[in-house]
């Protein structure tokens, strides 16, 4: 399967179902009242963290996604079916943001779940619009749009241990003496383009282990494979940086590897560590591990040296990282708890309207509760003009759009809705 550790969807909730213009057909009753009922809510489309996935891969082609729409209210107060959620398995670790880079929520355990779009509130029926002056409304409500937004996933996989360290260190070969993965080894830059995962079991506890895309100098500006390999480092508990003992300048190269830590961030140059030698079996490295050792002890950091092809002292560091494991916490998420965005409540007359006068000579009449209202019109209905009239009187539109400098035949735009202006005529 393809790595892929970034994806953009696309998500679009259900509409709710329309409300039902209905009255009572009975039997001896010459004159049933009202009794449309109410259109079902939208579906909700929802992430959810599971196990077992360890890729975005899902999301390369399939981008757009749709939950299920109400369904429409019916007569003898039926109300319509909600429309079905539709529910995205994301793996554990993904960061989910908005287009514009806010983060929504971090989907770290499985089972997390995050509401990432609401469905559309079902529109009410004619039976919620009769009072005493109105005994048999003939209109009712269309259903509300649900929620649309274009998401950013972004995955950083979840590691008790990570294997730091520059193309040819042996990393993935140390990852097969510790855990006895078998990931793909070659003596060549670059054998690891992906993460590999590996298991340590030591007495009841099961640590899990990640052999990470190869870093170069100067990844945490984006070179090689770098962001890509430092987003991943970010939640490991501990680190083991696995250097070359073979190479002409380790304590060069540990260096470089700390810097490149230290410039991206995120408190990866303190992170709790190791520093590995590796590669002992090899004739004339003792030196270089003496300097490396001294190095690393001089910026109080553990140093082993190790050989993952012999197995030499590979026992001992088992039980190093183990024991590290256990007395390190693990990183703190993000954000604690998912945030789950509410849905907007607005009120029709807690502002004033807003006329604005547009470059074709329209004007748009802006607020945001009253363009909801009416959005919420059926105007196939035989008093759904009388009720967007009543509204229009109830926030003063009429008066506020003549100030603006409307004159009657003039187009006027509330939401969606498009109609000429014809001012009443007052005595």
């Amino acid at each position: 399967m393809k790595f892929v550790d970034t994806a953009e969807i696309y998500v679009k909730a259900g509409r709710g179902g329309n409300g039902a213009l209905s009255f009572r057909r009975e039997k001896f009753v010459p004159k049933g009242g009202p009794d449309g009922g109410d259109g079902g809510r939208g579906g909700d489309v929802i992430l959810e963290a599971v196990g077992g996935i360890v890729t975005l891969a899902d999301f390369e082609y399939d981008k757009r996604f749709q939950a299920g729409h109400g369904g429409h209210g019916s007569g003898a107060l039926r109300t319509g079916a909600d429309g079905k959620d539709l529910t995205i398995h994301v793996p554990c670790g993904t960061l989910v943001q908005d287009s514009d880079g806010n983060i929504l929520a971090d989907m770290v355990e499985a089972g997390q779940k995050f509401i990432a779009a609401h469905g559309g509130r079902g529109g009410r029926g004619n039976v919620h619009f009769t009072s005493s002056e109105r005994r048999a409304p003939k209109f009712a409500e269309k259903g509300d749009p649900g929620e649309e937004r274009a998401l950013v996933l972004e995955l950083k996989l979840i590691a008790d241990v990570g294997l730091a360290g520059f193309p040819n260190a042996g990393k993935s070969s140390i990852l097969t003496a510790i855990s006895g993965a078998k990931p793909k080894v070659a003596g060549y830059p670059f054998t690891t383009l992906t993460p590999n995962l590996g298991v340590l079991a030591v007495d009841d506890a099961q640590i899990v282990i990640a052999d990470l895309p190869g870093l170069i100098e100067g990844a945490h500006e984006g070179r090689g494979l770098g962001l890509q390999f430092l987003r991943h480092v970010e939640r490991t508990r501990i680190l083991l940086h696995v250097i070359d003992l073979s190479q002409d300048d380790p304590v060069n190269t540990f260096h470089a590897l700390m810097n490149e830590f230290r410039e991206y961030g995120a408190d990866l140059a303190s992170r709790p560590c190791i520093v590995i030698g590796n590669k002992t079996d090899i004739d004339g490295t003792e030196e270089n591990s003496r300097l490396l050792q001294e190095e690393a002890e001089r910026n109080s950091l553990q140093y082993m040296a190790v050989s993952a092809l012999t197995g030499d002292n590979i026992p001992a560091l088992i039980r190093n990282v183990a024991g590290l494991v256990r007395r390190t916490p693990a990183v703190k998420k993000e954000i604690a708890e998912i945030q789950e965005l509410p849905r907007k409540k607005v009120s029709r007359k807690s502002e004033p309207v807003r006329i604005i006068r547009q470059s074709d000579g329209s004007f748009r009449v802006e607020h945001e509760g009253f363009e909801k209202a009416v959005s919420r019109i059926n105007f196939e209905h035989e008093d759904a003009l009388q009720k967007f009239s009543r509204m229009l009187k109830s926030l003063s539109v009429e008066e506020a759009l003549e100030a603006a400098g409307a004159r009657e035949g003039d187009k006027v735009y509330i939401g969606d809705i498009e109609f000429d202006f014809e001012p009443e005529i007052t005595a």
